[in-house]
């Protein structure tokens, strides 16, 4: 019987549905937010991802891979798409899209890089780039169960106009505590140069690792093989860091 309750949670996630587009909007030049409705959402847990299968008139089709940016809210799925200036479908999820719009989605994925309200150990966040989607599911789902976990929060970009969630982030949260890091321009007056991040950037936010703190490292493959050594380096158990990256798929 348990058996047979496992293989059915398992299929209706695997089950593609179709998902209407219901909403959209811009977080930087770059990236774009789009809202789904998807009828009969088993639910998903901050950090998991969702799979996209996007077939054309004449038969062909592709699958993608995105992480969920909103929390487990109903049947309301938010996705944050970073357009690829060469990709095959990022461009088209970002710009071609318009509401009413339909597509197959799959999920939710994941079981390993996730945030559970009931963990009551601080956590640290660490993003490169749109990293952040996934860490700000986890950022929402806190706020939304007023878990009493506390947060802290290191998020690199390029440029100021990189960064995705700014207005959101930059909101009062005492349980939450955000630092920008910048790899390429800074604001005017920034008193840290540009630069990528150092052991000492991440030691200035970590916690101390007698905490037992949970850190989740997402962005791209160097980024997230860097900060993971550093923390290491920093005294961290690798158990307690959990890492998730992404890499060249086509777009």
């Amino acid at each position: 019987m348990a058996r047979a309750a496992i293989s059915g949670r398992l299929g209706e996630r695997l089950r593609w549905r179709v998902a209407t587009l219901v909403g959209q909007r811009d977080e930087t030049p770059g990236a774009r937010t789009l809202v789904f409705d998807v009828p009969g959402w088993p639910g998903h847990l901050a950090g998991q991802h969702v799979d996209l299968r996007l077939t054309a008139d004449d038969g062909y089709s592709t699958q993608r891979s995105y992480s969920i940016a909103s929390a487990p809210d109903g049947e309301a799925v938010e996705l944050t798409v970073q357009r690829i200036g060469d990709g095959e479908v990022s461009p088209y999820l970002a710009d071609d899209l318009v509401a009413g719009d339909l597509l197959e989605m799959r999920g939710p994925v994941g079981g390993w890089f996730v945030w559970r309200p009931e963990q009551t150990e601080p956590v640290l966040l660490v993003a490169g780039g749109s990293g952040i989607v996934p860490l700000m599911a986890m950022i929402r789902a806190r706020r939304q169960s007023a878990a009493e976990a506390p947060f802290r929060l290191l998020y690199s970009v390029r440029s100021p106009a990189d960064l995705i969630y700014r207005a959101e982030l930059q909101e009062p949260d005492p349980a939450l505590e955000t630092t920008f890091l910048f790899t390429r321009e800074t604001p005017a007056d920034w008193r840290r140069p540009a630069g990528r991040v150092t052991q000492s950037d991440l030691a200035a936010v970590a916690w101390p690792p007698p905490t037992g703190a949970t850190i989740y490292v997402c962005g791209p493959t160097g980024f997230v093989e860097n900060a993971a050594d550093l923390l290491v380096g920093l005294g961290h158990d690798p158990e307690r860091i959990r890492t998730e990256r992404f890499g060249p798929t086509g777009g």
